[in-house]
């Protein structure tokens, strides 16, 4: 499964700290797409495998991968003495993955009998578990007990998914995704500054039907959206996301809605925005719908001489729920333009700030290369209500979000 996700190109992890726990289940193997991911951030991973996990994988690999250090048992030759110790003096966060039923056990009896237990009972940072075992043995009342314990302690738990197991068993009980790893030790290392906020995202084009077959659109590929979705939730914010057609896989606790239509996206977004603090719309919605031909397929007999179609407006969904607002909402609004350079963008981005009555808006040129539709990064103008602006260098779609998102916590 790919890992190649909204942040896996952001710089904004550089130089954090996670220890990567390993313990023994067939899943080992998925550790090291988290490891590849994290490092690829510019992360410092060190990593524990115990001993049932080096039944399956070696030391020699992750080291490979980048973590440093990578430790085994207590006690063995070469092993610095306050090893034990090392990831509560130096990591910010510690995820384990895969958790085995042993190794739950052992952290809920709070036992210090292997080099991983050890570590985490003396790490008071977030710890992360994400179990993985035989079904039946994840639905076992010892089980079960022993992750209510460690949850109430404060770990979050990252629940196995379900499907086939390797020894044939199907249910719950497989290792969770490593996008959904990965996810979650982002999560688990930003600042929570959007703690308690309540972030709707637009996300994606809008698909208007003409007839049974074709519709009117335009390529956005999702990913500005959905990085702020991301981003929001990241730093602690309740996302919703409104999605159109074709957009990309977000983490499952973003509350996901999946529309097609921009009538269909205004009616979604329009429901659930009194209950927001936020709205980012960064949805590239049609603004014109062709007048449907109707649900069968549209025959080019009988038009060789060509044909024409009329258009109708579709609901402004910016300017119609800024008009809706509270005192206290925060609107981001988006403006794809084609201009001859950024200055140029700046001032269309200007005008419709005021147009539609953002607080604050981000203008991104779509005709230029690097830019706009489909690509992973964007180089923008960005304007807020108080007159402030900004050109921004091209850079990852996903650091133009963190950073979109930390502008807007200051108005």
């Amino acid at each position: 499964m790919s890992l190649d996700c909204l942040f896996s190109r952001s710089g904004k992890f550089a130089g954090k700290r996670l220890h990567l726990g390993v313990s023994g289940s067939v899943a080992c193997y998925r550790a090291l797409d988290v490891l590849r991911a994290l490092r690829a951030l510019d992360m410092h991973v060190s990593a524990t495998l115990t001993g049932g996990a080096r039944q399956f994988v070696t030391p020699l690999l992750f080291e490979a991968l980048g973590a440093m250090p990578v430790y085994g048992d207590m006690f063995a030759p070469g092993e610095e003495a306050f090893a034990h110790l090392e990831p509560g003096q130096h990591a910010q966060a510690m995820l384990v993955a895969p958790a085995s039923a042993d190794t739950l056990s052992r952290l809920a009896q709070g036992a210090a009998s292997d080099m991983l237990s050890a570590q985490a009972l003396a790490f008071d940072g977030p710890l992360l578990l994400a179990p993985a075992m035989n079904p039946r043995m994840w639905q076992h009342p010892a089980t079960q007990a022993n992750v209510a314990t460690l949850r109430e302690r404060g770990a979050r738990i990252i629940l196995p998914a379900c499907g086939r197991a390797a020894c044939g068993d199907a249910g719950e009980g497989r290792l969770a995704p490593p996008e959904e790893l990965f996810w979650q030790a982002l999560r688990a290392l930003a600042p929570q500054d959007m703690a308690g906020k309540r972030v709707m995202v637009t996300v994606g084009p809008t698909r208007e039907p003409w007839d049974g077959v074709r519709y009117w659109s335009n390529p956005s590929s999702g990913r500005m959206g959905g990085a702020l979705a991301v981003a929001a939730w990241l730093r602690g914010a309740t996302v919703t996301a409104v999605c159109g057609p074709g957009c990309p896989g977000l983490p499952s606790e973003i509350r996901r809605l999946d529309v097609g239509t921009a009538r269909e996206m205004f009616e979604a977004a329009a429901d659930i925005w009194p209950d927001m603090d936020c709205g980012c719309f960064c949805a590239a919605v049609a603004d014109f719908s062709p007048v449907p031909h109707g649900p069968e397929k549209f025959k080019k007999e009988g038009a060789e001489a060509g044909f024409s179609v009329s258009f109708a407006p579709n609901p402004d969904i910016l300017r119609t729920l800024a008009a809706r607002r509270r005192a206290d909402q925060r609107l981001l609004g988006f403006a794809a333009e084609t201009a001859p350079d950024m200055d140029s963008l700046l001032a269309l981005a200007r005008a419709k700030r005021a147009r539609k009555d953002a607080d604050l808006l981000a203008g991104n040129c779509v005709n230029s290369a690097g830019c706009g539709f489909g690509c992973a990064t964007n180089s923008m103008a960005v304007t807020d209500r108080h007159g402030h602006e900004e050109i921004w260098p091209q850079q990852n779609k996903a650091d133009v979000a963190w950073d979109l998102l930390t502008w807007l916590l200051r108005i």
